[in-house]
């Protein structure tokens, strides 16, 4: 890869970055800070009215989830790990203790939401998914798997950032029923709801199969080369002096 290839695909990853840092900034403090003021009445969400605790679970779950959303984009700057490791390692810990937290109080909320069995299940499935990422993150780090550890970070995040997804695709599910009447809002927000993970997913796990795990068996295939060819070599002389030796005594015997 040429060194003008190579800037313009770090610009690009840049420019991906930035673009998930600003989105992730953005649904933090503008879909959160909604229900830090307190009063369900500023609930972007349906609440159940037979459930008088349903706000309050929704509020647990969106002060750490939107924190995790915050702390997620700078923990994969390789200049922060690298050069305060001691900060990333805090935030680490604070972005595990969020994403327990948030899992914890969604299971709550969904219990008791009115979004339907299908929205319910998808919200199930996100809660487990991120707590089985989360829980591989940390156990490949305190292995000091670091590799491993990224890559089971990345695909946690991806779940953390269905919180993003999540409001895209209900704002053009939205728009969608300016053209289609007859589609319903719970339509919309079980679509949306599992199309927010399931689509961070795929996008995830072709990024890492590209970027994560390619170069990581390109090197153990290497090795493996390596490792025939330095055992072919012994071999090779070994048979040589067999050889040899086989033929020194018929040299010497008397014609």
């Amino acid at each position: 890869m040429t060194n003008l290839s190579t800037s313009a695909l770090r610009r690009v990853w840049q420019l991906l970055w930035g673009l998930l840092a600003v989105s992730a900034v953005a649904v933090a403090f503008g879909a959160v800070s909604p229900y830090l003021i307190g009063d369900p009445e500023n609930s972007t969400m349906p609440l159940n009215p037979d459930a008088p605790a349903h706000f309050l679970t929704i509020v647990l779950h969106a002060a750490p989830g939107g924190l995790a959303l915050l702390i997620g984009p700078f923990q994969f700057v390789g200049g922060l790990r690298r050069r305060a490791p001691k900060v990333h390692r805090v935030l680490g810990r604070v972005y595990l203790i969020c994403v327990v937290a948030a899992s914890a109080a969604a299971v709550f909320a969904t219990m008791i939401s009115t979004s339907g069995l299908a929205a319910q299940a998808a919200f199930y499935l996100l809660v487990a998914a991120w707590l089985y990422t989360l829980a591989q993150a940390y156990r490949t780090i305190r292995r000091g798997e670091v590799a491993l550890h990224r890559i089971w970070m990345i695909r946690n995040y991806a779940l953390t950032f269905a919180a993003v997804t999540l409001r895209l695709y209900l704002g053009l599910g939205v728009m969608a029923q300016t053209v289609d009447p007859t589609l319903t809002f719970e339509a919309v927000y079980t679509a949306s709801a599992w199309a927010s993970f399931v689509g961070n997913v795929l996008v995830v796990e072709y990024f890492i199969v590209q970027r994560a795990l390619r170069p990581l068996v390109g090197r153990g295939r290497g090795r493996d080369g390596a490792s025939e060819v330095g055992a072919r070599r012994p071999a090779e002389h070994g048979s040589q002096e067999h050889g040899s030796a086989a033929r020194a005594p018929v040299a010497e015997q008397p014609v």
